[in-house]
C-alpha cells in the first residue's frame, strides 16, 4: 500500500468519503490544532501532543480522540472501540453525511483541545515482564553474532515484538515461515510494527 503523505492525497484515496472527510477537516482546522499525518491518517496535534484524527473505512468514516475517555460526551457520540484494551482512546462514528453534526463536533474538539492544555492524559503502561526468548529464534541468533548483537541493542518493546510473534505461532511449519520473515528486519534494525508507525 502507498504511503500517505499529505492529507489532500488521504482524501484522494478514499473517495467514497471524501466530502464527509473534508467537512471533518475544516472543522478540525478552525481550530489550533496542527495538521500532520501518522499512521498514513490524518492526525491532529497540539504542542507535538496528538489529541485526535480523522478515518475513512469501507462503511464508516469517523473522529478518534486520543484521550477521549476525558470528554463529557454530553451528547453520547463516542465509543470505545475495543472495550477490553483502550483505555483513553474514544471514536465518533458517521456512517452518512447526514449524520455530521457540526455544531457538536466542534464542542467536543474544543473540549478535547481544552484537556489537552490541563494535561489530562492516561498514559500507556509500560511492559514490565520479562523478554522469553521462545527456542526457535535463540538458536537463530546464537548461530550469527551479527544479529544477536543487533537483535540486543533493539528496544524492550521491538525484542517482545518478535519474540511474541513467534511464540504465539501454534504449528512448527508457522513459527519457521515466521522466523525467515523477521530475520532480515531484525537484521535491518526495524522493529515488527514499524510500517505503521510511520
Amino acid at each position: 500500500m502507498k504511503k500517505i503523505t499529505s492529507v489532500e492525497e488521504y482524501i484522494e484515496v478514499n473517495p467514497h468519503f471524501s466530502e464527509e472527510i473534508s467537512i471533518l477537516r475544516a472543522i478540525v482546522t478552525s481550530t489550533e490544532l496542527e495538521e500532520t499525518i501518522k499512521w498514513s491518517m490524518p492526525t491532529y496535534c497540539l504542542n507535538g501532543k496528538n489529541v485526535l484524527g480523522i478515518g475513512a473505512f469501507k462503511n464508516h468514516f469517523c473522529i478518534w480522540f486520543h484521550q477521549g475517555v476525558f470528554l463529557k460526551d454530553e451528547h453520547q457520540l463516542l465509543h470505545n472501540a475495543q472495550e477490553e484494551k483502550t483505555k483513553a482512546m474514544r471514536q465518533m462514528q458517521f456512517n452518512t453525511k447526514a449524520d455530521i453534526n457540526q455544531a457538536a463536533i466542534l464542542a467536543y474538539v474544543k473540549e478535547a483541545i481544552e484537556n489537552q492544555h490541563l494535561g489530562r492524559e492516561i498514559k500507556p503502561k509500560r511492559n514490565t515482564k520479562p523478554i522469553v526468548i521462545p527456542e526457535e529464534l535463540k538458536a537463530a541468533l546464537n548461530t550469527n553474532t551479527a544479529l544477536k548483537s543487533t537483535f540486543n541493542k533493539l528496544s524492550p518493546s521491538h525484542q517482545r515484538e518478535y519474540c511474541e510473534y513467534i511464540s504465539e505461532a501454534k504449528r512448527e511449519a508457522t513459527k519457521k515461515r515466521r522466523l525467515d520473515k523477521i530475520i532480515p528486519m531484525i537484521a535491518s534494525k526495524k522493529g515488527l510494527n514499524d510500517k505503521y508507525n510511520s
